[in-house]
């Protein structure tokens, strides 16, 4: 590794030569706080970088700095203020640590490493402890006592994942492959049809292993599943071509070697090139795989994923998946707070897929690797509900003329959906039985009939936002007990009605508030008589609580076709194992559930939504009547 930050003291002592003409070694060295014998060395080492520029010439122990081509000099002294500014960083210090701890074959002492690299040594022993507690997290120790050196300990291949991990760019970016191995990287990857943040990686695993290898750093015996990769058409790909690099360089790689520069390829994202995605052949395994984890969703929260064009696109994800986690591959994910914050159900879901691999695979899902299967159930979500939406029909009237119809109808097209059919009336023209055709009826005047669908009175430039969100409430119509087009973004309040209401005893048991919650239920008629057995069932294949505060129990319900919500709040934890419980979401499903899943997987949107805002969360558990409750629910749309 060539060094980048040994150039500081030196930027100083030439800071000091530029400022005066003549300086003798003793006022150099006590300026720069050394040893006269460290300023001889290090006028020595400045020489030799100085060499076709400029010289710094002695006599009698006295120095001047002699400058013979002015523009080469800036340069040099341009990069040695760049490298003392790079030392400034914590972050910086501990990366060129670790990049001499991993290379050298003897101890390393605190003080000698803090001169070279221009620091106080508290400063050095600072960073060295934060460097030791990020090393814990890979297996790696740094051993010894500072007075005495310091060597790295651990596995060769924790090593090389630290440095891919974290400083790959602060140890080799300025390491370059010879060009005949690059030229031969490129030529392989781009015959295979390997895309190009494929090769960037691929030539970062591959100079990391020409540097580890060829300095007597060996990666050693693998487990066996590494091996296993040895049948895959790539592991070919992969081999022929450190053959020939091998010929180049008059060496023999190991096969763990081979096996280390294929876990890039092997754990890649999925190609956005389909056809060549579908050259790589497809694990066996990952089919089973899926479908256990769709059947888990389907158990854990009664929503349908149905198979379709994306799937095979999600098992590939699902294959490279595995191998990114069986071999240690990370996939950072700039996305992640995105994908949390927009698509929380499908983070929900990847939660669920994640509990299923580890269970079957003892395999641990990185929140990295969870938001991209959150991305991907956002998809399946979408798509199901394309599949299962009929076409949207939308009746608008107007009475103030063609001009203002013009107006209302160019506006609604920036809001409705491609799929929805808009149909222009005059107030003097409908009649119920017209309007009653349409799923939705969007108005400027007040009606001069009466009518069964939602009506949603608009003006003639109107508020977008609030307009969606009221359109979206509109499409669960026929599902919900008391519809309701106001602005509140809880669609769940119009499912609700004061008997389904429960304000909680604190000293119950999370069992018997279920139970009480269910029973009353029953009486009300609004579910069947084995209503609460079939749920205590269900609890005890798996608990039902969703979140830290929140449970979600549910069942099948037999009393009516329409999907039953009641809710208990209660001021005080209710325990159950070992989460304190607050909020129980009470859900009675109705038979033909894949009719409502689109409601459902609302309900959870908005269930979600709550668990993440510990405000609303704790008003709406304090709650002590319906109305109470209601006034915690209303979240104004354009908030």
């Amino acid at each position: 590794m060539k060094s980048l930050f040994s150039d500081n003291r030196n930027a100083n002592m030439l800071q000091l030569f530029r400022k005066s003409s003549v300086i003798s070694v003793g006022t150099l060295a006590a300026k720069l706080d050394v040893s006269e014998r460290t300023v001889r060395n290090d006028i020595k080492q400045l020489n030799a970088e100085l060499a076709d520029c400029a010289e710094i010439m002695g006599e009698q122990g006295r120095y001047s700095l002699r400058i013979f081509n002015l523009e080469r000099f800036r340069e040099r002294f341009a990069k040695m203020i760049e490298n003392d500014d790079f030392l400034n960083s914590p972050r910086n210090r501990m990366d060129y640590a670790f990049g001499k701890l991993m290379r050298t074959e003897e101890p390393l002492l605190t003080d000698e490493l803090a001169y070279e690299m221009n620091v106080g040594r508290t400063t050095l022993v600072g960073d060295m402890k934060k460097l030791r507690g990020e090393l814990a997290a890979y297996h790696l120790e740094i051993y010894g006592q500072t007075s005495k050196g310091m060597s790295l300990r651990g596995e060769e291949r924790d090593i090389r994942k630290y440095v891919l991990e974290n400083n790959y760019q602060q140890i080799y970016g300025e390491y370059p492959l010879d060009r005949e191995i690059a030229e031969m990287i490129a030529e392989t990857l781009s015959g295979h049809s390997f895309e190009k943040s494929v090769q960037i990686k691929f030539e970062q695993y591959i100079t990391l292993m020409l540097d580890r290898f060829l300095t007597g750093h060996y990666i050693g015996s693998l487990s066996e599943q590494y091996y296993n990769l040895t049948s895959r058409q790539e592991f070919l790909i992969v081999d022929q071509l450190i053959g020939e690099i091998a010929k180049m360089l008059q060496v023999d790689f190991p096969v763990e070697e081979k096996l280390f520069v294929l876990l890039p390829i092997a754990g890649m994202r999925t190609p956005a090139d389909t056809e060549n995605m579908q050259k790589i052949k497809l694990d066996e395994e990952v089919k089973v795989l899926m479908g256990k984890i769709l059947r888990e969703i389907q158990a854990e929260m009664d929503i349908s994923i149905i198979s379709g064009e994306f799937t095979d696109e999600f098992l590939y994800h699902l294959m490279f998946m595995m191998n990114r986690l069986r071999f240690g591959v990370r996939l950072a994910n700039p996305m992640l707070v995105d994908l949390k914050d927009k698509y929380p159900l499908a983070y929900e879901m990847a939660g669920i897929a994640a509990e299923v691999i580890g269970r079957e695979y003892s395999l641990e899902v990185s929140e990295d690797e969870r938001g991209y299967l959150a991305s991907y159930f956002g998809v399946f979500l979408t798509e199901n509900d394309l599949k299962r939406s009929k076409r949207f029909r939308v009746a608008v009237v107007c009475g103030t003329g063609r001009v203002t119809a013009r107006l209302v109808e160019a506006q609604l097209k920036k809001v409705l959906d491609s799929s929805a059919e808009m149909t222009l009336f005059a107030d003097e023209n409908v009649t119920s039985d017209i309007l009653n055709e349409f799923d939705i009826v969007l108005t400027t005047v007040k009606l001069p009939c009466g009518c069964a669908r939602p009506v949603i009175r608009i003006h003639e430039v109107f508020n977008e936002r609030e307009l969606m969100h009221k359109i979206e409430k509109a499409k669960y119509w026929d599902r919900v007990e008391v519809p309701v087009m106001d602005n509140n973004w809880f669609m769940m309040t119009g499912l609700l009605e004061e008997e389904a209401f429960f304000a909680l005893e604190g000293d119950i048991s999370y069992e018997d508030a279920i139970a009480q919650m269910a029973s009353a239920l029953k009486v009300q008629g609004r579910v069947d008589e084995e209503f609460a057995e079939r749920l205590k069932c269900r609890e005890e294949k798996g608990t039902m609580v969703f979140d830290h505060a929140i449970a979600i129990p549910h069942s099948i319900q037999y009393a009516s076709d329409k999907l039953v919500l009641a809710i208990g709040v209660s001021d005080m934890p209710i325990h159950s194992g070992e989460h304190d419980i607050r909020i129980i979401f009470l859900l009675g499903l109705p038979e033909k559930a894949d009719s409502d899943d689109g409601l459902l997987i609302r309900l959870y949107d908005e269930i979600i939504s709550i668990s993440q805002d510990m405000d609303l969360l704790d008003k709406i558990a304090k709650s002590d009547s319906f109305y109470a409750l209601l006034k915690a629910m209303y979240r104004q749309v354009n908030e």
